[in-house]
């Protein structure tokens, strides 16, 4: 019976797929993470508990259908697993390599809180998806009837993306510009090769390519085309630029050369693994080889930072954050995974300013802090220790600090798109709908900084919402 095929969580204990030994991945940006064996993954999917309310789901973004995919892959089922996994996410095997399911699933299965051990459902997901790829399961989606009705979307990142294949599956002519060269976002110039090996990107986009996506690259909204060319091209337009504003600090030479943006530096590193020519990553200003290096921040982007400098040859590779480790945003899982390639972690500091020597930076003036009361968000707030005070060497400082939305409507020439305190795009809750007929909006730029998974969420609702939109216009034409 295929129920004998689960609920082993109390005799099969809970395996992560091999990960490279730290010495030997520290050399390349391959991923990390080796793959699961057939039977290693069905043996890990029939520990599920395939409880009665799945709390896997509940706290997943998407919604996706775990219980279920985790039940057919344990019954060798691989190829309906595949589609129940794709049904609700454009990119499984991106949110499989790339969520913190730490934070989400995983953290919520039922038998970890029985102390069981949590069902590896990332891992499982990724090798799903992969092994559809490899049989040729994962198709480009035409549609069966073409629409006359256009969509353009700005930002080929995981919301734009994710709308435009949702909108080409419904027959929704879709052209989406981007302003860098390679469509991808944050997934392709962001997130380093050792977490999400750039291949995997790019066959996704290709696969939009052959469903009859436009991508029209290179383009800088504003500059190359304005916004009002764009309203009036397409029926309907979709803002989906993602936040890529870096907070700054203050102090004493912030302006230092040898003080960068985590983006920058990342987006350098990962260009240079693609084989383009990288000027300021051949001459040394984005370049961490033989330098002493300090990153600023502790989230996802900071341990993406302090990663990529080991694996160029830094010498020394610090990480400050302004409280400890409990309260740090970022992935555990990274932050070990960091730990273990020799990353020292600099716990209860904060940047006070810089040292510099002819306008290069030397040092970073650290203060050290400790934990005082909660604050809004309910982590206990950072205070200063005074008197403790000191000098962090560094040859290269990069600001991991977070990201904001930048100023769309003065960037873009835009009277009357509504913008909140915080400087996101203001849209209606499920459906994307800005103040502007017509324009909605999707992802980082409405909700702040967050998670791939949540741009994809956003990006599948807002096309929903813009096929409701585009049926109800073409009503009012007909009449």
């Amino acid at each position: 019976m295929a129920t004998e095929k689960m609920l082993k969580f109390v005799t099969v204990p809970r395996l992560m797929p091999e990960k490279r030994d730290a010495d030997a991945r520290t050399q390349d940006f391959d991923e990390i993470y080796r793959e699961f064996a057939a039977n290693k993954a069905a043996e890990q999917a029939s520990r599920c508990s395939q409880c009665g309310v799945p709390y896997c789901q509940a706290h997943c973004p998407l919604s996706n259908n775990i219980p279920d995919w985790l039940r057919l892959t344990a019954e060798g089922r691989l190829q309906e697993a595949y589609e129940i996994s794709q049904a609700t996410n454009t990119f499984p095997e991106i949110c499989g390599r790339i969520c913190p399911q730490d934070r989400l699933c995983e953290g919520n299965c039922v038998i970890e809180q029985s102390g069981h051990g949590t069902v590896t459902i990332g891992s499982v997901e990724k090798y799903i998806t992969d092994t559809a790829w490899e049989n040729g399961w994962v198709k480009a989606h035409l549609p069966e009837i073409e629409r006359s009705e256009s969509v353009g979307i700005i930002g080929a990142g995981p919301a734009g993306l994710a709308a435009a294949d949702v909108l080409r599956r419904a027959g929704v002519q879709v052209t989406v510009y981007d302003r860098y060269d390679r469509a991808g976002g944050l997934m392709t110039y962001g997130i380093p090769g050792f977490k999400l090996e750039k291949d995997v990107v790019m066959r996704r986009i290709n696969q939009l390519e052959q469903a009859g996506v436009q991508f029209v690259l290179n383009c800088n909204v504003g500059d190359d085309i304005s916004f009002d060319a764009l309203r009036g091209k397409h029926d309907a337009v979709l803002i989906a630029t993602g936040v890529y504003k870096t907070r700054d600090l203050a102090g004493d030479n912030a302006d230092a050369a040898g003080i960068v943006r985590a983006l920058d530096y990342l987006t350098a590193s990962n260009r240079k693994n693609f084989g383009d020519d990288v000027a300021e990553y051949d001459n040394g200003t984005l370049n961490a080889e033989g330098k002493r290096v300090v990153v600023i921040g502790g989230g996802d982007t900071a341990m993406d930072c302090v990663r990529t400098a080991i694996r160029q040859g830094a010498t020394s590779v610090k990480c400050l954050y302004r409280r400890d480790k409990a309260n740090m945003p970022g992935s555990q899982r990274e932050t070990k995974n960091a730990e273990e390639e020799g990353v020292e972690f600099v716990w209860l500091a904060a940047p006070a300013g810089f040292t510099a020597d002819a306008g290069t930076v030397t040092g970073v003036n650290v203060q050290r802090m400790r934990l005082g009361a909660p604050d809004a968000s309910g982590r206990r707030s950072p205070e200063l220790i005074e008197g403790a005070d000191y000098i962090e060497d560094a040859d290269l400082v990069v600001k991991a600090l977070g990201f904001e939305p930048e100023d769309l409507p003065k960037l873009w020439g835009v009277d009357g798109l509504e913008v909140t305190r915080w400087g996101t795009v203001r849209a209606q809750f499920g459906t994307g709908q800005t103040n502007l007929d017509g324009v909605f909006a999707a992802g980082d730029i409405v909700r702040g900084a967050s998670l791939v998974v949540w741009g994809i969420r956003d990006g599948r609702d807002c096309a929903t919402a813009i096929l409701d939109y585009l049926g109800q216009a073409a009503s009012v034409a007909a009449e």
